[in-house]
């Protein structure tokens, strides 16, 4: 009797329960879009996880970047998932036709999302660039170099060189080759400082290191002056898709995370910008011993963002912004992952 009496006390609270039950489930919270807004801030800040931004994006295809969302636009979350909403303006915000309003004071709207950039993270010098030269001496035959020593280099008026020209000193690294098609990219090169010519003649000339802040050596690479200051990269929408491999770390580590330097195989040829945000993806192997039937391809696992803060002609140097596994070289990056 006793534990009849305890079944029907069960079933009476459960009956009570369901209802609030369901309408936890189905209520949403509406969000008015502010500049700075990230796709993981978003997670975090709603789905009390910032880890689970892939998967936020996974169930939108109409995002196509995580800083996709402008200023005044509204999106809903419920049940984990993100959706664009059309409503019509309410007191100084979008409003959906349910939900619960969620809007940002005026002192909370964040500044728009950008990047720090050393200026010194290098670059892929491509296979059809030639440097303008090459510090061939230190005076008194000295190999290591630096602030307001005297150099000589192979440089003279028949290649260009004028008195008073100013270079930037590179150091060249090891040859890339891209690590799926196995072509020559070309090599690893950073900036080390500037020399300024003093004296030229036809077919070389003596300068003065105006700045350096790494050792200078003879052999060094020499290419017209482009300044090496910290910077900021703001945020630019992709113009056109994007897809590409990473080829190479700054830091030739085997595993690669947020805050690396990375090059890829996509430059201005391709559309791509500085400030453009592109996914690391990385694909999803099948064992055919486990499916008697055709598939497809599976969906690609998000593991990461970069930043593209320089591009040349066929490459880039971008930033690991975001890393939610381990990143390698040979992973593909898009502006729009599957």
């Amino acid at each position: 009797m006793k534990s009849r009496m305890q079944l029907v006390i069960s079933l009476m609270i459960m009956v009570l329960f369901v209802p609030c039950m369901i309408w936890a489930a189905e209520e949403s919270t509406v969000y008015v879009i502010q500049k700075g807004d990230t796709l993981w801030g978003l997670s975090g800040k709603f789905l009390n996880n910032p880890r689970y931004w892939p998967n936020l994006w996974a169930k939108n295809p109409e995002v196509t970047n995580p800083h996709f969302i402008y200023p005044g636009q509204t999106v809903r979350f419920v049940n984990g998932k993100l959706e664009v909403v059309d409503a019509p303006a309410e007191a100084g915000g979008q409003k959906a036709s349910a939900g619960q309003l969620v809007k940002a004071a005026e002192a909370e709207i964040a500044e728009e999302k950008a990047f720090t950039v050393r200026g010194n993270e290098g670059w892929l010098m491509e296979k059809e660039l030639a440097p303008s030269g090459r510090i061939i001496a230190g005076q008194h035959g000295r190999l290591v170099l630096g602030e307001d020593d005297t150099v000589f280099t192979d440089i003279g008026t028949r290649h260009g060189g004028l008195d008073g020209s100013k270079y930037t000193i590179l150091r060249k690294s090891k040859e890339v080759k891209h690590p799926v098609t196995g072509d020559e990219l070309g090599y690893r090169v950073y900036p080390l400082g500037t020399v300024q010519l003093t004296q030229v003649t036809e077919l070389n000339s003596r300068g003065i290191i105006s700045s350096s802040f790494k050792e200078v050596e003879p052999g060094d690479l020499l290419v017209p002056y482009q300044q090496v200051k910290r910077r900021s990269v703001s945020l630019k929408m992709t113009s056109k898709p994007l897809h590409g491999v990473i080829v190479e770390s700054a830091n030739a580590n085997t595993a690669i995370a947020a805050g690396d330097v990375v090059y890829l195989d996509l430059g201005i040829s391709q559309g791509a910008e500085p400030g453009n945000l592109l996914y690391v993806i990385r694909k999803v192997a099948i064992e055919k011993m486990l499916v008697d039937r055709y598939v497809g391809q599976l969906p690609s696992e998000v593991v990461g963002a970069v930043v593209i803060v320089e591009a040349g002609q066929n490459t880039s140097t971008a930033i690991v912004v975001k890393s939610i596994d381990a990143i390698f070289k040979g992973n593909e990056v898009v502006s729009a992952p599957r």
